[in-house]
C-alpha cells in the first residue's frame, strides 16, 4: 500500500471521529447542529479547510475530499445519537 492511500484512509477516519465527538460534546444543545443541512455543510467546510494541505507532496486532493466525507458522516452519526437520546428521555418510566 502506498503512503497516499494510508494518509487518505487516516484522514477519513480522523474526520469522522473528530466531527462525531465535537458534535456530541460541544454542539449537543445547538439547534443548528440538529438540522438536516448540518452534515453536508460540515463535510463541505472540512474539505475546504483541508484543501490547502493538498499542496504537500504526500497529500492529494482526494485526501481532503475523503476528510470532508468523513466529517459529514461523523456529524450525521452524532446527530442521530443525540436525537435518539432525546427521545429516550421523553419516555415515561414504568
Amino acid at each position: 500500500m502506498s503512503i497516499e492511500f494510508l494518509l487518505t484512509l487516516a484522514a477519513g477516519i480522523g474526520g469522522y471521529l473528530l466531527a462525531r465527538n465535537f458534535v456530541r460534546r460541544r454542539l449537543r444543545f445547538v439547534d443548528a447542529a440538529q438540522s438536516i443541512f448540518a452534515p453536508p455543510l460540515a463535510g463541505l467546510l472540512a474539505a475546504a479547510l483541508a484543501w490547502p494541505l493538498a499542496l504537500l507532496p504526500a497529500v492529494t486532493v482526494w485526501t481532503a475530499i475523503v476528510f470532508g466525507i468523513g466529517a459529514g458522516f461523523g456529524t450525521s452519526s452524532a446527530r442521530r445519537t443525540i436525537r435518539r437520546a432525546d427521545l429516550e428521555l421523553r419516555r415515561l418510566a414504568p
